[in-house]
C-alpha cells in the first residue's frame, strides 16, 4: 500500500482520535492537569444531529466539580425530573430523580454540539490543549510492537500524529480499534431507532414520554419548539417500511402518538428520517501498548436509557485520573492501562446487562406484539411507590460506580 506524502509531522503527550463526549473531556481533564494533549475530529464542527443529548445527573455533578455547572446550565437546555411511559394509554411514573445525592436532581437535555462546544471552549483556555477539526485519522503507525502514532487526513495534505499514547473515543464504528485488532464481544440488539423531529405545541405534555402500544414504542425528547422523536423498529426492517410507504409510517406514528395529529405531515420524505443502527458490544481488551479505547469504542450501549454518553464521561474521569499523573511525565505502560479497563469494566458490563434483560422483557415482546397491550398490575402498583421510583432514578441518573474528578 502506498502511503501519501506526509506534509507535516505533530509530536504531543496524548492524541485522542474522536471529538465526542469522551474525546473532548479527556482532553480538558488532562489538559487541566498539565499534560500536552491534541484532540483530532474529522468533522469541520460539532453540527451533527439526533446525537445523544441526554445529560445525567452524574454528568452534572462533573460539571460542579469542574466549577462550570451555573455557566453550564445557563445554555439552553430542558430539565425532566421524572421518567415517565404512557403503556396501552396508562401514564405510568417509572423514574423520580428528585431524591438523588446530587446538587442536580433532573435529567438535561442539551443537544451535543452545545455540550461539546461548552466543553472545548473551556479546554482551550489551558496551554496544553489542542483540537484539531477536519482532521481523519486513516491509520495507525506501530513501531516495536507499540502504537506510536496516527496518519491523518486534513484539507491542507496528510500529516503524522507521534504520541507516548493514543486513545481511541471515535465512536462505536472506531477505525482505530479496527485497525489495531482489538477483540469485539458482540452482545446484540433486537432493534433499530428512526429519529426524527416533529413541531412541538403548548398543549402538549411537557414530561419525557415513552409511548407503548401493540407493536410500537416511540420515545418523545422534549426540545422546547420541537419533539426529537425515536421510534424503534425491529432490526434490518427499515427497508420493509420504506416499502409499506412513508403514509403508512405516519399513520403508525399517529396510533402510538395521537396528539400530534397533522404535525406527522412535517414529515416530507424518509431524509427527513434518520436510522441508528443499534448495537451493544465491548471489547475484550480495550487496550494495547500505546493505545487505550474508552467510550462507544470500547463499548457500544443501546439507547435505552441514553447512558451512552454518561458512561463515555465517566470513562474519561477515570483515564484522566488513572493515567494523567504518569502521563505528564512521560509515557505509561499497558499495566497502567489495564487499570483504566478494571476500574471501567464492571459498570459496563452491569450497565449492558440491564438494557439486555429490557431488551428481552419489554422491548422484544413489544415490537413483536400484535394485540393491545396493558402494564401488568404489578407495576401499575410499583409506578405508585415513591421508594420504588428511586431504584430506576439511581440506576439511570448515577449508574454503578460514578468517577470524581480529582
Amino acid at each position: 500500500m502506498n502511503t501519501p506524502h506526509v506534509s507535516e509531522i505533530l509530536h504531543t503527550r496524548c492524541c485522542i482520535v474522536g471529538g465526542g463526549p469522551a474525546g473532548i473531556m479527556l482532553g480538558l481533564l488532562l489538559a487541566r492537569q498539565g499534560v500536552e494533549v491534541l484532540v483530532l475530529e474529522k468533522h469541520a464542527d460539532f453540527l451533527r444531529d439526533f446525537r445523544g443529548d441526554t445529560i445525567h445527573p452524574s454528568t452534572l455533578e462533573v460539571m460542579h466539580e469542574l466549577g462550570l455547572l451555573d455557566e453550564f446550565l445557563a445554555r439552553p437546555h430542558q430539565r425532566t425530573q421524572t421518567v415517565s411511559l404512557v403503556v396501552g394509554g396508562v401514564p405510568l411514573t417509572l423514574g423520580d430523580f428528585s431524591h438523588l445525592p446530587t446538587r442536580c436532581k433532573f435529567i438535561a437535555f442539551m443537544p451535543q454540539w452545545e455540550f461539546l462546544d461548552f466543553l472545548a471552549d473551556h479546554a482551550r483556555e489551558y496551554p496544553h490543549f489542542k483540537l484539531r477539526m477536519q482532521a481523519e485519522v486513516t491509520d495507525l503507525i506501530e513501531e516495536q510492537g507499540r502504537m506510536a502514532g496516527v496518519r491523518v487526513s486534513t484539507p491542507e495534505g496528510a500529516l503524522e500524529v507521534r504520541a507516548d499514547l493514543l486513545v481511541a473515543a471515535d465512536g462505536r464504528r472506531s477505525v482505530i480499534r479496527e485497525k489495531a485488532g482489538l477483540e469485539v464481544l458482540d452482545i446484540g440488539a433486537p432493534m433499530d431507532v428512526l429519529w426524527m423531529r416533529v413541531s412541538k405545541h403548548p398543549s402538549d405534555p411537557s414530561q419525557l414520554l415513552g409511548r407503548i402500544e401493540a407493536g410500537q414504542m416511540l420515545v418523545m425528547i422534549d426540545r422546547g419548539d420541537y419533539w426529537q422523536c425515536a421510534y424503534l423498529i425491529p432490526k434490518g426492517s427499515l427497508e420493509r417500511l420504506k416499502q409499506e410507504g412513508l403514509q403508512a409510517f405516519r399513520a403508525k406514528l399517529a396510533r402510538v402518538a395521537p396528539f400530534l395529529g397533522d404535525r406527522l405531515e412535517e414529515l416530507q420524505s424518509w431524509d427527513d428520517i434518520k436510522l441508528l443502527t443499534v448495537a451493544v458490544d465491548r471489547l475484550k481488551q480495550w487496550y494495547r501498548p500505546g493505545l487505550l479505547c474508552i467510550g462507544d469504542a470500547a463499548h457500544a450501549m443501546s439507547p435505552a436509557g441514553g447512558v451512552g454518553i454518561n458512561l463515555a464521561i465517566q470513562d474519561a474521569i477515570a483515564t484522566a485520573n488513572i493515567l494523567g499523573p504518569g502521563l505528564k511525565r512521560g509515557p505509561v505502560g499497558p499495566e497502567q492501562l489495564a487499570l483504566v479497563q478494571k476500574r471501567r469494566e464492571w459498570p459496563t458490563r452491569m450497565t449492558q446487562r440491564l438494557q439486555v434483560l429490557l431488551q428481552n422483557r419489554l422491548i422484544t415482546p413489544v415490537l413483536n406484539s400484535t394485540q393491545p397491550v396493558s402494564p401488568p398490575r404489578l407495576l401499575r402498583w410499583l409506578a405508585q411507590q415513591p421508594l420504588f421510583r428511586r431504584i430506576p432514578a439511581r440506576l439511570v441518573g448515577i449508574g454503578f460506580r460514578p468517577e470524581h474528578v480529582r
